[in-house]
């Protein structure tokens, strides 16, 4: 038997992939609905179950799935002129991070993933917002920031959706700008840990028999932003986010 078979085998056989999962069927949800929510949901879970140098390979994988699913549709009602350049500065940023995955503690790593998530969580809960004006220096500041967040834990969301959320655009454009986002991180995101080597069975076992329930869920969660009223979705898919960053810091 060859070691990848051996490897599916061996996930399917293991409790932990279930509750991956149904994580992930959740995440898939509320990415289809919101344009947001893989890694925020995914990075700190599967951290917490398999630790962070499978779990974050994993979820970049599905993400950068994910993104490709989403992007046609998204491209042309993004704010090109704004996404553009966060984008192209993460994407610079995220091998900087990439060295912090490779050789930081795994359990601190973890810990401040949890902690990472609970604070945006908490933002988000209260309102706040940045409500400036969004000239190309602090474009690129943002989107440098979410590269070097998105290298490291595997999350570059929770600075440019608090950045973004606060501007005048209608929901649809405000879901199209950061699924543009994320497509354009996505892809880079993925080199760092092939190099590094952690793109091995293990991850590609994990990332192929979670993919399909990922790429399932998120056309639902598409469909559920024209049917469920914003604010019912929006406390739910925050609450949650508050309680895995609790779990991830805490456990």
């Amino acid at each position: 038997m060859t070691a990848f078979p051996a490897e599916i085998l061996a996930v399917l056989g293991d409790w932990r992939f279930y509750a991956a999962a149904l994580v992930t069927a959740l995440a898939g949800l509320m990415r289809g609905y919101s344009g947001f929510g893989t890694a925020v949901l995914l990075a700190p879970a599967y951290s917490v179950l398999w630790g962070p140098r499978i779990g974050i390979p994993v979820m970049l994988l599905m993400e950068l799935a994910v993104s490709l699913q989403l992007l046609p549709k998204a491209f042309g009602d993004a704010n090109r002129r704004v996404i553009l350049p966060i984008g192209a500065a993460a994407c610079l940023a995220t091998p900087v991070g990439a060295f912090i995955l490779l050789t930081a503690d795994q359990d601190l790593l973890r810990r401040s993933i949890g902690a990472f998530v609970l604070v945006f969580g908490l933002l988000l809960l209260s309102g706040w917002r940045y409500n400036g004006s969004r000239p190309l220096p602090l474009n690129i500041g943002v989107g440098t920031l979410a590269g070097l967040l998105k290298g490291a834990t595997g999350m570059s969301g929770p600075p440019v959706i608090l950045y973004l959320l606060a501007g005048p655009e209608a929901a649809k454009q405000h879901r199209a700008n950061l699924i543009l986002f994320f497509a354009t991180i996505s892809v880079i995101s993925v080199i760092p840990p092939a190099i590094g080597g952690l793109m091995g069975w293990v991850v590609f076992a994990k990332a192929m028999l979670l993919l399909p329930v990922l790429l399932c869920c998120v056309p639902i969660g598409a469909r559920l932003f024209h049917v469920v009223p914003d604010r019912w979705y929006r406390r739910a898919a925050l609450v949650f986010l508050v309680i895995t960053g609790t779990v991830t810091l805490l456990v």
